[in-house]
């Protein structure tokens, strides 16, 4: 790598950055040329508090493990609306800058950050909260006119009528979906909730459907969009790789990342999406076969976007990606906690390969 990757900045920018704010909220993302940070996201939020876990399994640093239990805390007390029994898109909502929107696929993010928070503490009202959420969301958005394991991406607030569908991959049902239905099969292995490992089970079915239509996008750069989003059903399907079709899924989807990140990327790449097919090759090298010099060069380029700065709004942070080889400014927590998993995750590997902890996927 011609910068090293630090996982003790990468951490620290977590904790010190101000990206979270003392209500144990987290911001989208820090615009450095504005010198802002976007208002507080539940779903980033969520990615956080599966980020700090991560980061005190590694270190054993109790730092992490206490900012880990004030990020759920803030799930709970704050961004959860226990009425609607749903976890709306920012906080508070509506705001002057969002509607009061529920998504889908928010909805099951925050709840594996809830998860992964209650392994370390066991603290009931995490498992609880995350079980009435995750019931929620298999009722509140579920299709009825679409397909058989079909669900609306957004939903109106306090009404819950989904919003028209639209070809923007967030504002349309997919594939990608499946990551957020993770959920459903993490809490069904705690609380013995047969219809919600049903319901991912039925979802792997459609995504596995549907999957081969995802790409490309409308431009170049509305595929490299895809290509997040698409890697967010690889990641989904890391239960399930002992299936012949899962694998073979896998293998499609993965082979027509790499290929068009190759393609695209002189004119924009995106920093998650380096991070998300460098995570996939080593979850899936148990099935597929890893290709060493793929990853390291993924690895070396993921290890480009980490910040250095005086400034500790920005030093050890990752930014968001790159167009026409100028950086980003905005630095990203999601694109943070995936880059220092996925270069944590091949410094493992390196050392002596061992399948990671699918519950530990941020």
């Amino acid at each position: 790598m011609s910068k090293r990757f630090s996982l003790a900045r990468a951490g620290q920018w977590f904790l010190g950055s101000g990206i979270q704010e003392r209500s144990g909220g987290v911001a989208r993302f820090y615009q450095s040329e504005t010198q802002k940070n976007k208002p507080v996201s539940s779903e980033i939020t969520g990615y956080t508090a599966s980020a700090f876990v991560y980061l005190f399994t590694l270190t054993g640093d109790d730092a992490y493990l206490n900012r880990a239990r004030q990020t759920a805390a803030f799930l709970l007390d704050h961004a959860w609306d226990a009425g609607l029994r749903t976890f709306p898109y920012e906080h508070p909502s509506p705001s002057h800058e969002s509607h009061h929107h529920a998504y889908f696929f928010d909805c099951g993010i925050i709840i594996r950050g809830l998860l992964a928070v209650w392994r370390q503490t066991r603290e009931d009202r995490l498992l609880d909260t995350a079980h009435i959420a995750a019931q929620g969301m298999l009722t509140d958005f579920y299709n009825s006119q679409g397909n058989h394991g079909s669900y609306h991406p957004i939903l109106e607030l306090p009404s819950k009528e989904p919003l028209p569908h639209t070809q923007q991959w967030s504002r349309s049902a997919g594939c990608y979906q499946l990551k957020s239905a993770l959920a459903w099969l993490d809490v069904s292995e705690l609380t013995a909730d047969g219809p919600l490992k049903a319901a991912y089970f039925d979802l792997l079915a459609s995504a596995l459907a549907t999957h081969g239509g995802f790409l490309p996008g409308a431009t170049p750069h509305a595929t490299m969009d895809r290509l997040h989003a698409y890697s967010y059903f690889l990641e989904a399907l890391t239960p399930v790789l002992d299936r012949a079709e899962c694998a073979q899924a896998f293998s499609r989807a993965l082979h027509s990342i790499a290929r068009n990140l190759i393609e695209i990327a002189p004119s924009f790449v995106r920093s998650d999406v380096r991070a998300q097919l460098l995570r996939a090759r080593i979850c899936g090298a148990a099935v597929l076969p890893l290709d060493p010099a793929g990853a390291a060069a993924e690895a070396a380029a993921l290890a480009e976007f980490q910040m250095e700065s005086a400034d500790p709004r920005i030093d050890g942070g990752f930014s968001f990606g790159c167009r026409d080889g100028v950086a980003s400014p905005h630095i990203n927590p999601v694109s943070t906690a995936f880059a220092l998993q996925a270069l944590e995750m091949w410094r493992e590997y390196q050392a002596g390969y061992k399948p990671p902890c699918r519950h530990l996927l941020i």
